[in-house]
């Protein structure tokens, strides 16, 4: 029981209901609920602790808007705050890139490097191979069952993306040609 203060959950956009009358600063404050409890107000220094994950995210004037008014990017960086409020060790991330712009992208990159600096350990769920190398150090490969696994730059192979994605992707070549440039 323990350890379920010890993860956070970035949950795919779909799973939101962003008609849910509440503030940004509110959905960040959500990831103090493990230590303050449900029904307990969100106390003040909790509240601040809210504000400079949102600062840190690079949108504390949007704190007291509707989450459902936001661009799709903006509700994304709320959500990831509300992980960086949670402070927590492990953290899930369900397709963060996904609907964002490149303003958010490259915002979220950066939080995922400072986490894993932090000695936080990301787990995220990644459909994007152009972009696997950049944000990822080490990459597990499934279908239906683990291809493979390990640091990017052996696991990611042509060989892996063949028997991952099989013969769906006419980019496979380009992908794990241009992987090998860099």
């Amino acid at each position: 029981n323990h350890y379920k203060n010890e993860i956070g959950y970035l949950p795919q956009r779909e799973e939101i209901d962003w008609t849910f009358p509440v503030s940004a600063l509110d959905v960040v404050c959500m990831g103090s609920y493990r230590r303050s409890g449900w029904f307990k107000k969100v106390s003040n220094e909790e509240k601040e602790k809210g504000r400079i994950a949102l600062q840190r995210m690079g949108i504390e004037s949007l704190s007291n808007r509707p989450i459902g008014e936001l661009s799709g990017g903006q509700q994304q960086r709320v959500f990831i705050s509300r992980i960086l409020l949670q402070n927590a060790k492990v953290v899930f991330m369900d397709e963060p890139f996904t609907g964002v712009d490149a303003t958010t992208e490259k915002i979220i990159s950066n939080i995922l490097k400072e986490l894993v600096e932090e000695n936080k350990t990301v787990i995220s769920v990644h459909h994007d191979l152009q972009t696997v190398a950049d944000y990822f150090d080490h990459i597990v490969f499934i279908n239906l069952r683990v291809i493979d696994s390990g640091p990017t730059k052996t696991v990611f192979t042509k060989e892996n993306l063949k028997k991952t994605y099989g013969g769906r992707l006419t980019v496979l070549d380009q992908v794990s040609t241009s992987f090998k440039k860099r």
